[in-house]
């Protein structure tokens, strides 16, 4: 039997960001979506420095300090590919947006998993092995300053099952000019 990838039958955007809070779906949501699109996905957390991972293992928040080369890094990793990419990264603050697709050069489309704290609460509490613990949630809702209009972003919320969530986001990019 032929197996086939599902290609889309629009122009898939070259650079994504998948952003949102912890616990919102961006591991499972990229991988799912980059093999929807035929694009590369690769987490933003194994581009964390060990200091990162090991702060927030300890329940204590990133600030802009810890994310700026973070940040700098997701940017650059993007340049990198010679396909599309799609990397999942908290991208919490426009400031945040901006200095990634700054550092990149490139157009970047940025997809806000959004949800509430209540359903992606007992998202986190349901994963098992993460280095973030649910207890920084807060933190990070306090810090999350969704996309505007005026940025080339969209969210979607997560409140549905994967296939969902991937078909809406689908259906997002369809829509968009690239």
């Amino acid at each position: 039997m032929l197996t086939v990838a599902l290609r889309p039958l629009f122009e898939v955007p070259q650079r994504m960001v998948l952003m949102g809070v912890a616990g919102c779906g961006k591991s499972s949501v990229g991988a799912t979506l980059a093999a929807r699109l035929g694009a590369a996905y690769l987490d933003g957390d194994d581009l964390h420095p060990s200091a990162n991972i090991d702060k927030m293992s300890r329940g204590m928040a990133l600030d802009d300090e810890d994310r700026w080369p973070w940040l700098t890094l997701v940017g650059e990793t993007l340049t990198k590919s010679e396909g599309p990419q799609i990397v999942g990264c908290s991208a919490l603050k426009r400031a945040y947006r901006a200095h990634i697709t700054q550092t990149s050069g490139e157009t970047i489309t940025f997809v806000h998993l959004a949800g509430t704290p209540e359903v992606i609460k007992a998202r986190m509490n349901a994963r098992k092995g993460h280095f973030m613990p649910a207890g920084l949630l807060t933190s990070q809702f306090a810090a999350l300053e969704p996309p505007e209009a005026d940025e080339n972003a969209f969210s979607v919320d997560i409140d549905r099952p994967l296939g969902a969530i991937v078909e809406a986001i689908v259906t997002q990019l369809e829509g968009m000019k690239t």
